[in-house]
């Protein structure tokens, strides 16, 4: 151990200055080996995925689906929704390639008798389960198109 030559003070190995008077130290502090910068994470790579539809086109089938379901005061909505969904995912590009939705209001149609029949007999219970179950129908109808 080492004193400070101006106080006296007992000196930790190493220090640069008197912890007591604040005196510079004859040793300096040994210096710490620089450390590397660190590197930039990489950019992530550019998606290919993207949407294409465009706002005009978007509030057009919009009204156009509301009023299929107004008119047959809501007996149409399976072709409405499907409508709509065909719109949607044919505007769709997922990693470079185009998507295709080919459900029907036919197809659904069943399906969507069953859900709302449901719903009233569990007094509305039921419409909790319809989104995920209409979500997995328009799914397991959306395809990538062959090129």
């Amino acid at each position: 151990m080492a004193f400070c030559k101006n106080c006296g003070a007992q000196l930790a190995d190493g220090v640069a200055f008197c912890a007591n008077c604040g005196q510079k130290t004859e040793a300096p502090a040994p210096q710490a080996a620089p450390q590397p910068a660190p590197q930039p994470a990489p950019a992530p790579a550019a998606s290919a995925s993207s949407w294409d539809g465009g706002v005009l086109d978007t509030v057009v089938n919009s009204i156009v689906a509301s009023l299929i379901m107004s008119v047959t005061c809501g007996i149409a909505t399976p072709w409405a929704i499907c409508y709509m969904w065909k719109f949607i995912i044919s505007h769709a590009v997922v990693d470079g390639k185009r998507l295709s939705f080919d459900g029907t209001g036919g197809q659904l149609f069943a399906n969507w008798i069953k859900w709302f029949l449901l719903t009233l007999i569990t007094c509305g219970i039921y419409g909790f389960w319809v989104a995920p179950r209409l979500y997995n129908w328009v799914v397991s109808h959306t395809h990538i198109e062959n090129k």
